[in-house]
């Protein structure tokens, strides 16, 4: 169990595979706030920082940091997170305490929690967490991790959303949230409008022996004052909803912050789970619009602090057997089971039949449902797709066919040899690329399945598009002389599908629970591949071919001994390479690149041998 001072606490874990639990408080970063002279808005206190340059976040986040803006997006912002939170968890990160948790987690299953502010800074320790999983091994998979927040307030922009998305951490994240409460819903308002001696009031009044504290940042809260901040939150979080449906981002005003994960919505009635992010704005607006009504009023204390009597009745709502109290709705609502379980959830969520809000939470709901459900259905339609793109597929492997025996089809293809043939294959390829463009396009924006990069029959797919087609890729960009305006291709001209497809290929056997992947490594071929095995062999050929030419008029001898160290390299690479037959036949052609340059390089390593022999008789 770890200490509290420390600004969390932990259990769990001890059996090997066992979960480990942590949870966070917010207290600490509402001391820090409760302790600043003359805080009166949150302008500071919840400011959007960016994630990126040499910045704090941009190294605890490098993911996230690393995400580009998303232009097409409509606002082109970077990653960013509300200043309070980052603050309090940069520090917490560096203390000798979370180092030492961070290590003891290393590899297991993890859950985080927070409530309030705790519950944001529980966000940014997963975030983190799956950061420095998903990077400390590109073979090895990111273990299971789960946060759950309770009346957490809003983390980040868009920008971080759809960055969690694009990694697929999405399933990590719950976010349980009061009918009542105002803390989730209250940067939603502009930031220079938010209370902070509100929210940071209730935050502390949670802790015993802050009541010194408490006091001096917020005593209790005027009816009047209530109120007036319920229709400040309800009026904004309306704006946002009103935003979305009409898709017009170009008109966005006030907060930055959106959602992002799964939001549970929680009543005394039970709870309704959403996980579109429309869907959860939406819903956040309707729940919290539902009860602002004169007669409804809870105190923002009450609904702050109700989490874990809701918690515990959970489970009882679930086990009861219950039919919507709307006996008097149009017949409509009772022509399916589905829609009376959609009744039931929007009950569950706070919403009853009476309610202004109902028809479009009902909307929402069943937006949501089916929004889960498409996934699967996109990747059944994407097979059907996947077929009828193979013939371009088949008419590349004709054209590598018919190369194969003079100089192989990457240096027919970069010598635009047989017209014909070129402008065919290079159409494919274009046809190719764009079908795989727009599977990664709907990966990044959650319209297939979770585990989609983790099933073998699209890794495969993948990987043979991969192996057959990169090399005309890299043939195209030597073509026309990318690699001396761009730089080197692997460095700067490589398309971003074909790193997807690395990664997806080195994390096969770890997801499908092999963990070695040295037996396939190493098991040995009876005849040569069909597809060389390394993707970039071409890029590395051309490199290999444009130091031989500087090395024949390098004059300085450290320069010289670097140039032919590089080419000794990749000389017992390649020989490597084609010793165990992971080549293609073709890269031993007569005229292909690979077979001039080992013709160059044994003309070179012999120049060079009588000039370190004449040297010694010297």
């Amino acid at each position: 169990m770890g200490a509290a001072s420390s600004g969390f606490l932990h259990s769990g874990g001890d059996v090997d595979g066992g979960t480990v639990y942590v949870a966070f408080s917010g207290v600490q970063a509402a001391l820090s706030v409760a302790g600043a002279s003359a805080v009166t808005s949150g302008a500071d206190v919840f400011a959007p920082v960016e994630l990126r340059g040499d910045a704090a976040g941009a190294r605890v986040f490098p993911q996230l940091a690393a995400a580009e803006p998303d232009a097409g997006a409509g606002d082109g912002d970077s990653v960013a997170v509300q200043a309070l939170a980052l603050r309090c968890f940069v520090k917490l990160c560096g203390s000798p305490e979370f180092q030492m948790l961070l290590n003891q987690i290393k590899g297991k299953e993890v859950m985080f929690t927070g409530h309030s502010l705790g519950g944001a800074i529980a966000a940014l320790a997963a975030l983190h967490y799956l950061c420095i999983s998903s990077s400390s091994s590109a073979s090895a998979p990111v273990p299971p991790v789960l946060c759950v927040t309770f009346g957490s307030p809003l983390l980040g922009n868009e920008a971080l959303s759809r960055a969690i998305l694009r990694e697929r951490w999405g399933g990590s994240f719950c976010h349980v949230v009061s009918q009542h409460d105002v803390v989730p819903r209250l940067l939603f308002c502009p930031l220079d409008a938010v209370p902070v001696r509100i929210i940071v009031g209730m935050q502390l009044q949670q802790r015993l022996g802050c009541t010194r504290h408490a006091c001096a940042v917020s005593l209790r809260v005027a009816e009047s004052e209530q109120e007036a901040l319920r229709q400040l939150i309800q009026a904004h979080i309306r704006s946002v909803a009103m935003e979305q449906k009409l898709a017009a981002p170009e008109t966005r005003g006030g907060s930055p912050y959106r959602p992002f994960g799964t939001y549970v919505l929680c009543s005394l009635d039970g709870a309704a789970c959403v996980d579109s992010l429309t869907a959860a704005v939406q819903m956040l607006y309707a729940t919290f619009a539902a009860r602002c009504v004169p007669g409804s009023v809870t105190s923002l204390e009450a609904a702050h602090s109700c989490y874990g009597d809701l918690v515990l009745k959970m489970p009882q709502q679930l086990l009861f057997k219950r039919r919507p109290h709307t006996i008097d709705a149009p017949v409509m609502v009772f022509n399916s089971n589905y829609d009376a379980g959609i009744s039931l959830a929007l009950e569950a969520s706070g919403i009853h039949g009476e309610a202004t809000e109902g028809t479009t939470a009902r909307h929402w709901l069943k937006a949501s449902k089916r929004a889960g459900r498409s996934p699967s259905l996109n990747c059944a339609g994407l097979s059907t797709r996947l077929g009828k793109i193979t013939p371009s597929r088949a008419q590349i492997e004709w054209y590598k066919a018919s190369f194969d025996a003079d100089m192989g089809y990457y240096d027919a293809f970069k010598l635009q040899r047989s017209t014909k043939k070129f402008h065919h294959a290079n159409m494919c390829r274009h046809k190719l690329a764009q079908f795989w463009d727009g599977v990664l396009s709907m990966l990044d924006n959650s319209q297939l399945p979770h585990d989609f990069h983790r099933r073998a029959k699209w890794v495969n797919a993948a990987r043979f598009y991969q192996l057959l087609v990169e090399p005309l890729d890299i043939a195209d960009y030597h073509r026309n002389n990318l690699h001396r305006t761009r730089g080197s291709y692997i460095s700067h001209g490589r398309e971003r599908r074909y790193e997807l497809f690395d990664k997806w290929w080195k994390e096969r056997d770890a997801f499908a629970g092999k963990g070695d992947t040295s037996t396939t490594a190493n098991r040995s071929r009876s005849k040569y591949a069909g597809l060389t095995q390394d993707p970039c062999f071409w890029a590395r050929v051309e490199e290999a071919r444009e130091l031989t030419e500087r090395v024949k008029v390098e004059h300085d001898v450290a320069s010289l001994a670097m140039k032919l160290g590089s080419l000794r390299e990749f000389e017992h690479y390649s020989g490597e390479l084609v010793e165990s037959k992971e080549v293609s036949i073709d890269v031993l052609a007569p005229q292909s690149s690979y077979t001039l340059w080992v013709e160059e390089w044994k003309e070179l390593k012999l120049k060079d041998e009588i000039r370190t022999a004449s040297l010694f008789q010297l």
